[in-house]
């Protein structure tokens, strides 16, 4: 079926459901603001809005006000319109498939035609139905009121059937039923389109499931758009999710099934037709769980409950996979529906709308094999063991004391108690663990009390509460505090930071161990279990590995038994991309067998839904599959936190086991929150330089060293943050959202990484001087001699693969890290040593080769010039040079990996290569078609391009005075600035670099860059020089190298500029402005920040804009004199041309002038320690956008 299209379907019909059924409460006096008073009221009249009410709609009206007095006008329009959707859903389901009582079609035609046979056949359909009223509307064309008088007739009859579905005559829904759903644009009509859904699309009740899910959709994405916690009515939203069917099979399968064939393997034939069934390859198999079986089991005895059914997907097959057991003992077609509905399946559900759909889907699964099954349950009532959770919240006042037939004593006492456990039940689902077993007193009293004739009006609503509610607390009551052979689900998924706050005290008091998300809480259902009961369940794979669910873990692996496992990981659902949810489904026994290994099937590689049910068909087909593994759960309390990291070698369990955890040889620390990100911190290049500490010790400075994350980068490098500390972080430690952690390793040197978002394993060097962020782990050594040896270890793919056991999901957190197993092995200590230095080294040249380090020098371009003239010669200089690290740098980590493999033992699972792609220095190609295929995605990778790029920026950086070619490193950022450092190439002295569309200006950006390209190079080379650089950006064919240049400048120099100076996360903070007129580009400048002071607006538009805007004035004039000449046809169209673009740019320039003017007046001032984001704005209108 194309969900797509059910999607779609779905959340219109929603949309107009709502609204047609507010429109009728609207008819009836009843919107979200005001209940209008009746204008007419008499015992047998009420007129409301012109309209009259019969006493039957007066009792639905009555019901209605009543249920939004309880709730929300809101809530109970949201309750009608999935009400009445639920409806038109399963009549269509039940007509298609010709389940409907009275045979005839009720919203479509057999022929095709538009008018449903209902209507055609009005007459003789059976019903309880007034002939002479239908006769009159077919009479008078009355089509809509004689199809909502048919609808409802039909849903009269079919709740002797189906009542959960079906809801009686007083039900205030039936006094909102939707107008116009005949008109062709009506859901009613889209969802009998045959051409959008096929008629066998209504052949599997499966899509009762995905239309619910569908139908909420719009509802889910609210509830996950909030900020916070999630309110009790968000829950089913928020936590509802459809079972792909190949999952469900694989969970029923291996816990019915196997429920039944271990206790009968004379039955072991039924298995040949479960796909996803597991058979186990342990010879002694059958031994080690002979005392755990039911040898005695027999089929109408087999109780198997989902305490979170939905809209009863898994409830479903497991009736089909019943249904096969039964027929295999013998039973008959006829018998055995009702056997499975009312002695095997049972369901709960918190979500009223899911537990009808759940209802109704059995009852239409049982009609799959008996047809007559609707005539049977109207003939003797079914009594199915699902129930949707209601809670007591709200009950009548007195109703404890009407119930127990007295004002105290133990029966009062004992009733009191029964109701008190159900409050907030709809928030607590089926986690509700019951106190009251035995409610027979309540039952007895219950039917007493329906006896009793009404004669005390005053307790009415208690009674009609006793008489129509309780009956579904002591329902739901039945299924809790009953015992299973097989529990199997897809649980809520809530973690814990979503729980409100009653929820989430709720679980902190009765489910301690697996209070960390709702999903676990539902794992830690040992009272619903049978001794030797079977557990299934599909969840996320987080209580897999995480430290928040290390006792539940520590639970499972100490009493109970992980039989079988897909491990899904991404993508098993299909309406789910990315890597949102990480999924496993799973099946355990409650018993724990020695010596019995579980069977794994690893799917996590597999990147569809489709691709994964496939896979494990061909896993459970072949042992043999390199995905599928047995493992003995006894190994997984081997390893830090027991991970069930079922994957793990024996040599990797060796070496846990041989080892010493990281925290016995350093402490791995997590830094600081600022509370306040935006004041407090800043990317180095922002500040004023003289302000700032670069030493490694700590100082007065009022900016220090700040480690945050960062990009991936091993041994050196990510110095990119600042941190205002002054009079030692004074201010940040008094904000009142900051959190000042481990200060005691604040400035001493370690080892980091970063820890959000990573998904790779690398770390680096921390020199000392450096206060740490949160987000920048750091590891701080016991021994500062075990520094380099315990970086090359965490550097190797031995560390990498000891993490993907303690914590698959590559979650970097200082505890984590603390778990990895160390072996010092002082015979190859010095070795190592030496190697990790050189590494540090070649990452630190690398790092400090770039103008965003704060140790660069100058451009490489310059620095390896070698005599060179050409540029090109210092481009293969400085290609070589970052090749020759670059190789040195691998030989260095495959040495590395080589010596742990050693030292680890592990050969035989690992190979000490290293993929060019981990490589985290510069690797330089000239083109990007150059790339090879095993290093893409190294963000270290540069092209000629990018080096040119880099090249430019350095060169005007220079024009600026940020460098100079007389020094090396910064020259200036702040403080004063000395024109006298700058002699060889001459630094701008007002701050300002023009650049036109059109008009070459004499010292604009292009002629100083030429005139620096000559400097550094010579004049004999400059145009040679010139043409290679135009090369690397990209020359278009007949352009030249100076117009390829200017147009760099012109249209890309900033952003290239702008995304050089960002860092993911903090977004992007150039420190060289572009000012620029508009879209027609008549005048652009450059300015250094650094350098800003509130005379520069003024300077800007006396001394460049206008002598731009002069210069334009005189071409007009020239322009106009050709076009009033006898030039040629050729030379007058060029002309006219040029000056519809200069009148642009005039314009254009008038009111930027105007701007500028009104900005010189206010001579606005910067302060750079308010960085770039505070800083830049202030300009806004003038500057280009970033």
């Amino acid at each position: 079926m194309n969900q797509g299209k059910l999607k779609t379907f779905a959340v219109e019909a929603r949309r107009e459901l709502l609204e047609k059924v507010a429109l009728q409460a609207r008819k009836i006096g009843v919107t979200e603001n005001s209940i209008n008073e009746a204008t007419v009221e008499s015992s047998d009249a009420l007129i409301i809005n012109g309209q009259h009410l019969s006493k039957e709609e007066r009792v639905q009206r009555n019901k209605l006000i009543h249920r939004i007095e309880e709730t929300s006008f809101e809530q109970v329009m949201e309750e009608a319109a999935y009400t009445w959707f639920n409806r038109f859903v399963a009549l269509r389901f039940m007509e298609v498939n010709d389940y409907l009582p009275t045979r005839v079609r009720v919203l479509s035609s057999l022929d095709g035609g538009n008018e449903p046979d209902i209507m055609k056949e009005a007459l003789s359909l059976g019903l309880e139905i007034d002939n002479d009223k239908v006769y009159e509307m077919k009479l008078n064309n009355q089509d809509d009121e004689l199809f909502k008088y048919l609808i409802i007739a039909h849903c009269k009859d079919l709740n002797d059937y189906l009542p959960f579905m079906f809801g009686t005559i007083e039900d205030y829904t039936e006094i909102l039923f939707p107008e116009g759903l005949l008109n062709t644009d009506s859901f009613v009509r889209k969802m009998t389109d045959t051409e959008t859904f096929p008629e066998k699309n209504w052949y599997e009740v499966e899509i009762i499931g995905w239309l619910y899910q569908f139908y909420i959709s719009e509802e889910k994405d609210r509830v996950f758009s909030k900020k916070g916690k999630y309110d009790a009515e968000d829950i089913p939203a928020a936590t509802q999710l459809f079972t792909p069917d190949w999952i469900v099979k694989y969970l029923v399968q291996n816990s019915v099934g196997r429920k039944w064939l271990e206790s009968h393997p004379e039955h072991s034939e039924l298995s040949k037709k479960w796909k996803y069934y597991i058979n186990h390859e342990d010879d002694e198999y059958q031994e080690k769980i002979a005392n755990f079986v039911d040898e005695n089991l027999k089929i109408e005895e087999l109780k198997v409950l989902d305490p979170a059914m939905g809209s009863g997907h898994i409830l479903v097959y497991a009736f089909d996979l019943l249904y096969d057991i039964y027929t295999e003992n013998g039973y008959t077609r006829n018998e055995i529906p009702r056997l499975i509905l009312e002695n095997n399946l049972y369901g709960l559900e918190i979500d009223d709308r899911a537990y009808q759909l759940a209802s109704f889907s059995l009852v239409m699964k049982a009609l799959q094999y008996d047809n007559r099954f609707l005539t049977k349950i109207r003939r003797q009532k079914l009594s199915m063991n699902v129930a949707a959770i209601q809670e007591t919240n709200n009950i009548p006042k007195n109703t404890t004391q009407v119930l127990s037939g007295e004002d105290s004593g133990s029966i009062y006492d004992s009733i009191e108690r029964f109701f008190n456990q159900y409050r907030n039940a709809k928030t607590y689902g089926s986690l509700i663990k019951t106190g009251i077993n035995d409610t027979s007193i309540i039952e007895k009293r219950v039917n007493e009390i329906k006896l009793q004739p009404l004669d005390d009006i005053l307790i009415t609503e208690e009674v009609n509460y006793i008489t129509n509610e309780v009956y579904k607390l002591i329902k739901q009551n039945e299924i809790l505090s009953s015992k299973y052979d097989v529990l199997v689900m897809n649980p809520p998924y809530m973690s814990s930071s979503s729980m409100n706050d009653v929820l989430k005290k709720f679980v902190n008091k009765e489910y301690p161990k697996s209070k960390s998300d709702m999903f676990a809480t539902f794992m830690d259902m040992d009272h619903l279990l049978n001794d030797k009961a079977l557990y299934a369940a599909i969840n996320m794979h987080s209580w897999m590995f995480l430290s928040s669910f290390e006792k539940l873990r520590k639970h499972i692996v100490s009493s109970k038994q992980i039989d079988s496992m897909l491990h899904l990981g991404t993508r098993a659902f299909e309406e789910i991309g990315g890597e949102v949810v990480q999924t496993t489904a799973f099946v355990s026994r409650n018993n724990l067998i020695d010596d019995l290994p579980g069977t794994y099937i690893r799917l996590v590689d597999f990147n569809s839904s489709v691709l994964k049910s496939n896979k494990a068909k061909e896993a459970v087909a072949n042992p043999e599959v390199t995905y599928r593994y047995t493992f003995n759960q006894s190994n997984f309390k081997e390893m830090p936190g027991i991970p069930i990291a079922y994957w793990i070698t024996d040599s990797l369990i060796r070496a846990f086991t041989n080892s010493e955890p990281l925290i016995n040889y350093a402490n791995c620390a997590t830094g600081m929150q600022t509370g306040n990100n935006a004041k407090y911190m800043r990317n180095w290049y922002e500040i004023e330089y003289p302000e700032f500490n670069t030493k490694a010790e700590k100082t007065t400075h009022k900016w220090q060293k700040y480690n945050g994350g960062g990009s991936s980068r091993k041994w050196y490098g990510n110095h990119t943050y600042a941190i205002y500390w002054k009079d030692n972080g004074q201010d940040v430690k008094n904000e009142k959202k900051s959190v000042i952690r481990n200060e005691r390793f604040y400035f001493k040197e370690g080892i980091s990484w970063k820890r959000i978002g990573s998904s790779d394993f690398f770390l680096r060097y921390l020199p000392s001087g450096f206060v740490i962020d949160q987000s920048g782990d750091t590891m701080y050594m016991k021994d500062d001699k075990q520094l380099h040896y315990l970086l090359a270890y965490v550097n190797t793919k031995v560390a990498l693969e000891s993490f993907n056991f303690i914590a698959p999901t590559l979650n970097l957190t200082a505890g984590n890290m603390n778990k990895l197993p160390i072996i010092l092995d002082n015979n190859y200590k010095e070795n190592i040593d030496d190697l990790v230095k050189n590494n540090i080294e070649i990452s630190k040249d690398d790092w400090n080769s770039f103008e965003t380090s704060w140790d660069f020098e100058k451009s490489p371009l310059v620095k390896y010039q070698e005599d060179s003239s050409l540029i090109k010669g210092n481009y293969n200089n400085w290609v070589k040079v970052t090749d020759e690290r670059f190789n040195q740098l691998k030989e260095n980590e495959e040495e590395l990996n080589r010596i742990f493999i050693e030292i680890y033992g592990l050969q035989d699972e690992l190979t000490p290569e290293v993929s060019d792609r981990d490589i985290t220095i510069t690797k330089i190609y000239d083109e990007a078609r150059d790339i090879p295929e095993d290093i893409k995605g190294n963000q270290y990778v540069l092209t000629k391009k990018d080096v040119m790029q880099q090249f430019i920026s350095y060169a005007v950086g220079c024009m600026f005075g940020r460098y100079s070619l007389d020094e090396e490193g910064l020259v200036f950022a702040g403080g004063e600035f000395d024109t006298s450092r700058y002699e060889t190439y001459e630094v701008v002295e007002d701050n300002i670099i023009p650049i036109t569309s059109d008009v070459y200006l004499e010292d604009d950006l292009v002629n100083r860059f030429i005139e620096f390209v000559e400097t550094v190079y010579g004049k004999e080379t400059l145009e040679e020089n010139l043409s290679f650089i135009a090369e690397a950006l990209g020359q278009k064919k007949n352009e030249s190298s100076r117009d390829t240049i200017h147009n760099y400048f012109l249209k890309d120099f900033f952003k290239d500029h702008a995304k050089m100076y960002s860092v993911t996360g903090s977004g992007r903070r150039p420190i060289y402005w572009k000012f620029t007129s508009g879209r027609e580009n008549a005048f652009n400048c450059f300015i250094y920040m650094h350098r800003y002071d509130k005379t520069t607006i003024s300077r800007i538009r006396t001394e460049y804009l206008h002598d731009v805007q002069q210069r334009l004035e005189t071409r007009k004039i020239d322009l106009d004199q050709i076009m009033n000449s006898d030039a040629s046809t050729i030379e007058l169209n060029k002309a006219r041309k040029e000056m519809k673009t200069v009148e642009k740019q005039l314009a254009e320039l008038v009111a930027y002038d105007e701007k500028l003017r009104h900005m010189a007046d206010q001579q606005i001032e910067i302060d750079l320690d308010d960085g770039f984001n505070v800083n830049y704005p202030k300009f806004k209108g003038l500057v280009e956008k970033v």
